[in-house]
C-alpha cells in the first residue's frame, strides 16, 4: 500500500481547474518530485493534500485512511508536514523559538498544566527543548539557535522552515521550492539534508524549479501542466519525454 494515494483529485476555482483528475501514489521512504510550469497546479496539490484547500472532487488517502474531511491541523497530527513558497517564520523570534513553537500540536499536557507550570508541564517543556536542539543540530543550524530569523540568509531561512516542519514529526514531508533562490553551495547542502531526512524514515514530495536538483535527488517525477498530469516516471524517462520537453523542460532549460 502506498503511504499517500491520490485518486481523481480535482480543484476548481469558479470554472477554472487548478487541478484536474489527478492520480498519484507516493511510496514509503520515496522522494517524489512534482514539477511543471508556473501555474501548473503544483502548490494547489500541496494545499489539497495538507487540507488548506477543500477538494472539489476526488480523494486523498494517507496511510490507507481517507482524509478529505480532516482539517490541516488534524492532518498534521497524523503525520503530514509541509513548508511553503513564502516564509511563514516568526521573523522577530529566534531560530530556537521558531522550532520550539512548531511543537505546539504535540504537547500532551493541557493549557492549565502549562499555565500552572506543573511538574509534568516542566518535564515536557524540557523534553521539547532538547528535541528542538536535536533538530537544529541535525539540520546544521545549532550555531544559529539564538539568531533572529529576520537576520538569516535566504538559504538559512529555507532550512529553518524545514526545521519547523520537522517539529511535528511528519511521516510525509511536503517541501515547496526548498532550494529556489539558493546559491550552489546552499543548494548542495540542502539536497544532502533532504537525502538524510529520507534515510531517517521520512517520505518526501517536493515542488522545485531547479531541474538539476530535481533530477539528481528524486526517485520518481510527476509532471503537471494546466492542472493535469502529463507524465510520470524515472528522472531519465522524464528528461526524454517529448511532451514534457515541449511543455516545460524546453522552456525552462533542464
Amino acid at each position: 500500500m502506498a503511504l499517500l494515494e491520490i485518486r481523481s483529485l480535482s480543484k476548481y476555482f469558479g470554472g477554472l481547474a487548478a487541478v484536474s483528475e489527478l492520480d498519484m501514489d507516493v511510496s514509503e521512504s520515496e522522494i517524489l518530485g512534482l514539477i511543471g510550469p508556473n501555474g501548473a497546479g503544483k502548490t494547489s496539490v500541496f494545499n489539497l493534500i495538507s487540507g488548506f484547500f477543500p477538494v472539489t472532487r476526488g480523494e486523498v488517502r494517507f496511510k490507507g485512511e481517507a482524509i478529505n474531511h480532516l482539517k490541516p491541523h488534524e492532518r498534521a497530527k497524523r503525520g503530514i508536514g509541509r513548508t511553503f513558497q513564502q516564509s511563514v517564520l516568526f521573523m522577530g523570534s529566534s531560530v530556537f523559538e521558531n522550532v520550539f513553537t512548531g511543537f505546539h500540536m504535540s504537547y500532551k499536557t493541557g493549557l492549565l498544566q502549562q499555565f500552572l507550570h506543573t511538574g509534568a508541564a516542566r518535564q515536557e517543556e524540557s523534553a521539547v527543548k532538547l528535541e528542538t536542539l536535536e533538530i537544529l543540530d541535525f539540520m546544521g543550524m545549532a550555531h544559529l539557535n539564538e539568531e533572529v530569523a529576520a537576520n538569516l540568509s535566504h538559504g538559512h531561512q529555507r532550512i529553518l522552515s524545514i526545521c519547523v516542519a520537522l517539529a511535528s514529526n511528519p511521516r510525509l514531508l511536503l517541501l515547496d521550492e526548498p532550494v529556489t533562490g539558493m546559491n550552489r553551495a546552499e543548494t548542495s547542502n540542502t539536497i544532502e539534508l533532504i537525502r538524510q531526512l529520507r534515510e531517517r524514515g521520512r517520505t518526501i514530495v517536493l515542488v522545485e524549479h531547479d531541474m538539476k536538483a530535481v533530477m539528481g535527488l528524486c526517485d520518481r517525477i510527476v509532471v503537471l501542466n494546466y492542472g493535469k498530469k502529463i507524465a510520470e516516471g524515472l528522472p531519465d524517462e522524464i528528461k526524454k519525454n517529448k511532451e514534457v520537453i515541449g511543455a516545460y523542460l524546453g522552456k525552462e532549460g533542464a
